[in-house]
């Protein structure tokens, strides 16, 4: 499994506690706004908004909330923020390839805070284009194993066009496409069956295997940088073994 598949796993279980899920539905709100700051409010005419609603929807994100994060986007609700979106790129622990997606409204300011966490944690912050090619845009289904069998779920997913199904421990991961996603969600919706979380996602095309020491830097490095209130996601090439992953997160 890919450093990403097995951080979002991470996340998703760390995410159950009221802090974790405050920092999770201020990220979504910043997202949905943006995302209706840019393409409109009208669902059906903003593929990026709807994405962003079916993100907030599926971490329980209140209605209001998302009613909210949309009218400050089209400029409704007054006192809107103006952020703008970045993507940094550099290395961790052991050469690990990191992106840093970030909406901020003091790029100086963000920048300065990501270049002291990655240094801070045996990281580096690189040029633009050091690392992204590593990287390959997805859509990124999770759903629970107890919510169905493996070969019900591979059914309905290659049928919709997924273009892979991941066992991670205690979850499935559904691949596809950016643009086959919502396809995929309301896909598997149809059957009833729950979905932990639906997001556009990057997929490292190689991964860099870590020791113990290593490991536990990198995700220490990860914690820290998502707990930034200016980034939005990270992503890493990182691959831990099952085990030290268990050891160091349990």
């Amino acid at each position: 499994m890919s450093g990403h598949s097995k951080w979002s796993t991470i996340k998703h279980k760390k995410g159950a506690t009221d802090a974790k899920r405050g920092k999770i539905f201020t990220k979504l709100a910043k997202e949905i706004t943006i995302a209706a700051k840019q393409g409109g409010g009208d669902v059906n005419m903003n593929a990026r908004l709807r994405q962003a609603i079916l993100a907030a929807k599926d971490e329980n994100m209140p209605k209001d909330n998302i009613e909210r994060a949309i009218k400050k986007g089209t400029g409704e609700l007054g006192g809107g923020v103006n952020y703008e979106e970045v993507v940094y790129e550099g290395y961790g622990p052991g050469g690990v390839a990191v992106l840093i997606e970030v909406m901020t409204d003091n790029r100086n300011r963000t920048v300065a805070e990501v270049r002291h966490i990655l240094s801070k944690h045996g990281g580096n912050l690189g040029e633009n284009g050091c690392v992204g090619w590593m990287f390959e845009k997805k859509g990124n289904i999770v759903v629970s194993k107890t919510a169905i069998a493996e070969d019900v779920l591979l059914e309905i997913a290659m049928e919709a066009g997924a273009d892979d199904v991941l066992d991670d421990g205690e979850f499935f991961e559904i691949l596809s496409s950016p643009t086959l996603l919502e396809t995929l969600h309301r896909a598997i919706e149809a059957q009833g069956i729950k979905i932990e979380q639906a997001q556009i996602t990057m997929i490292p095309q190689n991964t860099v295997q870590l020791d113990e020491s290593k490991a536990e830097q990198m995700l220490k490095l990860m914690e820290k940088l998502e707990d930034n209130d200016d980034v939005q996601n990270v992503y890493a090439n990182f691959d831990i073994d099952d085990t030290l992953m268990e050891r160091l997160t349990g």
